[in-house]
């Protein structure tokens, strides 16, 4: 390409696209105002899996929404002024759990997540943490024989896909993870997937492949993007502190959208908060692969540091100060599963997922913003997808190609 590219975040999808681009010729910066993977792609439960297809916005959706807005769930809760205000998305949230985009979006994310799979592969092995792998897959837990009816879906939409799953019995689920307590009525054990015990440190891994071909990272707060001629500048919080170059890469996550409106784009995007904290196993308990309790509202993931404990969706602003009623109801709940021992944190991570109303990314060219590349809007699996991201979003980019997939993910279906 041999033009200068700015990336900005340096989150898991934006070190990938920088990676990708910068092995396809171009001159790369990347920028954030943090080290690598600091922000939401440090909390998630480190899950790597096919099954990340299913998104929440599907048509059973609208048979649990009077429980939902009771607002006391251990896997949803809101802010009332924030739902109010954003009232718009979250309509348009509901009217694409229709059966028709629902299957639209299922194949989309499916394709993203196969085309994902084997490049993270690859470069895990490339940077050296290999180690951190697993592939045992994960569980997916159901207190109640009515827990388990309610997933019919998504298992029949497991096997339309072709994600290989097995239904473990209480006894073959003990023999499994013995460590869980025998209050589960079956389970789903999501097979072909893959699990890390530090997400952070694969960011950083990645980032480190990133500097060592040849790329530039730079510290930096982009507080406004504007287009000067044929080429965009990218401005600091700092008067002085300004970027330019021929084309600009926004994969800032949730913070796209705040960013964004300087540019005249308004971004349809809530943000799904959730907390992690770490525990020790009691007596050295433990669990050889992430668990799913759907009735407890958490997972429950071994990592290098501890057990980390991931709780479900809290909907409200972005940079709202944390609440901790969700994490304390979903460790009580998870308290029921396993023999928890002592936090192992000083005070909860908070993260935001970044949604759009479909539950699938952007990924391509701004409508009407020449040379302004978004990838951004990954929800739950940025993780998951971010590889595949980064190679959708430079065949555009540099090869000009649009396929089927590359449309599924277009910016203008909202912009």
């Amino acid at each position: 390409m041999g033009k200068h590219v700015i990336v900005l975040g340096a989150g898991i999808v934006g070190v990938c696209c920088a990676l990708e681009l910068l092995r396809r010729g171009a001159t790369v910066t990347l920028v954030d105002k943090r080290e690598p993977g600091m922000e939401t792609s440090m909390g998630n439960a480190g899950v790597l899996a096919r099954s990340s297809l299913m998104p929440f916005n599907h048509p059973g959706l609208w048979s649990q929404l009077p429980r939902l807005l009771k607002n006391d769930t251990v896997q949803f809760r809101y802010h009332p002024a924030f739902l109010a205000k954003h009232l718009g998305w979250a309509t348009r949230f509901l009217l694409n759990a229709r059966p028709a985009v629902f299957r639209e979006t299922v194949n989309a994310l499916d394709g993203l997540i196969r085309l994902s799979a084997p490049e993270h592969l690859k470069l895990l092995d490339e940077a050296g943490a290999r180690d951190r792998l697993r592939d045992t897959g994960w569980v997916f837990l159901y207190r109640s024989e009515a827990a388990w009816n309610g997933s019919e879906l998504a298992r029949k939409t497991f096997a339309q896909y072709q994600v290989p799953t097995q239904t473990l019995s209480p006894a073959e689920l003990a023999q499994m993870e013995p460590a869980l307590a025998p209050i589960f009525h079956r389970a789903l054990w999501i097979q072909g997937s893959y699990s890390v015990d530090d997400p952070h440190a694969v960011v950083a891994a990645y980032a480190d492949l990133f500097l060592q071909a040849g790329g530039t990272l730079k510290r930096m707060t982009a507080t406004g993007v504007r287009r000067d001629g044929q080429r965009w500048t990218v401005q600091g919080a700092q008067d002085s502190e300004s970027l330019s170059a021929d084309q600009v890469v926004v994969a800032l996550g949730p913070w796209s959208k705040a960013l964004l409106k300087t540019t005249g784009i308004d971004l349809p995007m809530a943000f799904e908060r959730g907390y992690h904290m770490h525990y020790r196993g009691a007596d050295g308990a433990r669990v050889s692969r992430p668990v799913y309790d759907t009735g407890g509202g958490y997972v429950l993931s071994p990592m290098a540091r501890g057990l980390r404990l991931t709780t479900g969706v809290e909907l409200d602003a972005c940079d709202a100060a944390p609440r901790p009623a969700q994490l304390e109801l979903a460790e009580s709940r998870a308290r029921e599963a396993f023999p928890l021992g002592e936090r192992l944190d000083a005070s909860a991570w908070l993260g935001r997922r970044p949604t759009l109303p479909d539950s699938r990314p952007m990924i391509g060219e701004a409508p009407k913003h020449p040379g302004l590349w978004l990838a951004l809007g990954h929800q739950h699996i940025g993780f998951s997808t971010a590889p595949g991201t980064a190679k959708l979003l430079a065949e555009l980019m540099i090869d000009g190609r649009a396929t089927a997939l590359h449309h599924a993910f277009r910016p203008g279906r909202f912009l």
